[in-house]
């Protein structure tokens, strides 16, 4: 891609040092979709230290809560593609084994002895980490174990070590952990808490249970939001039927499955290639040939394609906001109370999945964000500032990367503003009015039942 560079536009539309560009801006094609690319990003391999943006601020400013969003780490396919051999895919726990972490085998041993946490309901009967020779369907790898004890560990060097957000006498009242009812979502939690409070205290650990994928708790009957989730899924079928080279892949490896179409298409392939892709496996043959990383492009790329027009149409985005909002006002809620000086749950950790994450990057308005790969975490941090302890301001983090000003409340502040962040009471307003503008309302009950226009 060549990078033209030009001056930034003013608001009002005009160049301030208007020159001729080699291209105008309404020809300009976006950037070529490397489904290869795409698909590693996804995956997440622990490979090389990361590096984040997480805990800066300027140096009279005290933090004092962190909300963390994550996904579940990499996983085993939730769907098998028929006629095939699964992948070979051990879910036991073997330090020795890439990828591997320094904290891996302790981890072990502190699962082991985990009676003492309380865990909410159907919770207590999960176990605290994966240990199945042959992986079970969905279940966590070592690998996705790994990249959140990376997580843990870096959030870790930069919230307690460096910013004492916790103290080592810290108590149960000082956090608050959620994970919806899946083995992977709660050993995902286990592994980011081991590492992030190393040898914690079992009696300390109070795991709550949320049984909806998008965390709406009491707050779950909304009509109108399942009215634009049938919209979008409309949407995306009529987008893959489009696609006659996808239709073409289909018949394709059908043929070498030896399944009718329908059939291979209603196995989500993709789920199961991406797990072969991630672990470096070789894509499944039988006597009638093999599935080859061209099928696996022309099906990702397709995915690709549908985030993007997803982000287009709007759909999914009014889905988002009626689906985020339970969400998001309990993290406002907790927040206002924080900055009213409250010393209770200052830590939060959610742990839930892809379709969690991703409504909750769109209702904030973060359209440039990719789709939610394995061990995504989203931060929210609550800064006070030091010359002024009344005033309160938010940092919203995404798999490290500040995304704070691309937030739709948020974008424009920090042209007229010095501080790197933003006024917690901007969020505290879009969440409690803003939301409902489009829809024409004034609260989520409304926005919940009024008919769409």
């Amino acid at each position: 891609v060549h990078l033209i560079p030009v001056n930034p536009v003013r608001e009002d539309g005009l160049n301030p040092k208007s020159r001729k560009r080699i291209m105008p801006d309404l020809l300009t094609e976006p950037p070529a979709i490397d489904p290869i690319y795409e698909a590693q990003m996804y995956c997440n391999v622990p490979s090389i230290a990361e590096r984040s943006m997480e805990g800066h601020a300027p140096h009279y400013f005290k933090l004092v809560s962190v909300q963390v969003l994550i996904r579940h780490g990499d996983r085993y396919p939730l769907y098998a593609i028929p006629k095939t051999k699964r992948p070979d895919i051990d879910c036991m726990l073997v330090p020795s084994r890439k990828p591997s972490h320094p904290q891996l085998e302790a981890f072990i041993k502190h699962m082991s002895k985990g009676s003492a946490a309380q865990m909410d309901g159907s919770l207590s009967s999960l176990p605290h980490f994966p240990s199945h020779s042959l992986c079970e369907m969905g279940e966590l790898t070592q690998t996705g174990v790994v990249q959140h004890l990376r997580n843990g560990q870096l959030l870790r060097e930069i919230y307690i070590n460096k910013h004492k957000l916790l103290p080592s006498d810290w108590t149960a009242k000082q956090l608050y952990l959620e994970t919806t009812g899946k083995s992977r979502t709660l050993q995902s939690a286990l592994a980011l808490l081991y590492t992030f409070l190393p040898d914690f205290d079992w009696k300390k650990i109070n795991m709550r249970h949320q049984w909806s994928t998008i965390f709406c708790s009491g707050s779950c009957d909304c009509p109108m939001r399942n009215h634009y989730l049938e919209e979008e899924q409309r949407r995306q079928y009529s987008l893959r039927v489009k696609n006659s080279n996808l239709e073409k892949i289909y018949v394709d490896m059908a043929k070498i499955v030896g399944i009718p179409t329908r059939q291979l298409r209603a196995s989500n392939p993709i789920d199961s290639l991406l797990c072969y892709f991630c672990h470096n496996v070789s894509f499944p043959c039988t006597k009638a040939g093999c599935i080859g990383m061209e099928h696996f492009k022309v099906i990702k790329k397709h995915q690709l394609e549908d985030e993007r027009e997803r982000q287009e149409k709007k759909l999914y985005f009014l889905y988002a906001l009626l689906a985020t909002h339970p969400l998001l006002n309990q993290t406002v809620n907790r927040l206002q109370r924080i900055a009213e000086g409250k010393k209770e749950e200052v830590f939060v950790l959610y742990s839930a999945h892809d379709v969690t994450l991703s409504p909750v990057l769109s209702a904030l308005g973060i359209t440039e964000a990719r789709f939610p790969r394995f061990a995504a975490r989203l931060v929210f941090e609550l800064w006070q500032d030091g010359k002024r302890p009344k005033e309160h301001f938010i940092r919203i983090l995404y798999n490290g990367a500040d995304v704070t000003f691309q937030t739709s409340f948020c974008k424009d502040h920090y042209k007229r503003s010095s501080k790197p962040m933003c006024p917690l009471e901007k969020l505290v307003n879009f969440v409690k009015r803003d939301m409902f503008l489009i829809f024409n309302s004034t609260s989520y009950y409304d926005a919940c039942h009024r008919r769409a226009l």
